[in-house]
């Protein structure tokens, strides 16, 4: 394996659900050849929520799902503020992340289709919390991906 083989296999390990972008940002390589190596690597590219996400082999489905919602620095946060604080109301969870309440539909649309939330009497919790918990660990926003986010909390704070 080449050496750039080697670097784009040990950042997938690293930081499974990661995509093209990021690698090509965080290892200074040109896209094409992260695309060219990523072919040639054993890993999984799952496209998920508009773009694919690479994982060393071992993810399920709902954990390559998961782990690429939780890269969002708002998503996570939602799952995090449910994992600790328990059921709540959207109402709630929106106040205690800080976000609109557009902003938690729009991501609870999401982490509900990927098996992340739930609805229970009128409440939001966490489904399965222990594996939630552990992929919560691993998942960690890049930059770009936390600006973003950012960016939507700053657009909803100056609408409010």
């Amino acid at each position: 394996m080449t050496s750039t083989r080697d670097r784009i296999a040990a950042r997938v390990r690293s930081d499974p659900g990661i995509h093209v972008n990021a690698l090509v940002r965080d290892l200074d390589l040109a896209p094409g050849q992260v695309q060219y190596h990523l072919r040639r690597l054993d890993v999984v590219g799952d496209e998920q929520f508009g773009r694919t996400h690479y994982y060393p082999p071992g993810y399920d489905p709902w954990e390559r799902a998961a782990l690429a919602l939780l890269r969002r620095e708002t998503a996570a946060d939602i799952v995090a503020v449910l994992l600790d604080d328990g059921p709540l109301t959207a109402t709630e969870t929106a106040a205690r992340v800080g976000i609109a309440d557009s902003t938690l539909s729009w991501h609870r649309g999401r982490l509900a289709e990927a098996g992340l939330l739930a609805s229970e009497d009128g409440r939001l919790v966490v489904p399965e919390p222990e594996r939630t918990a552990a992929l919560l660990d691993r998942a960690d926003p890049s930059i770009p991906e936390r600006l973003v986010d950012r960016f939507t909390r700053l657009v909803d704070d100056l609408l409010d």
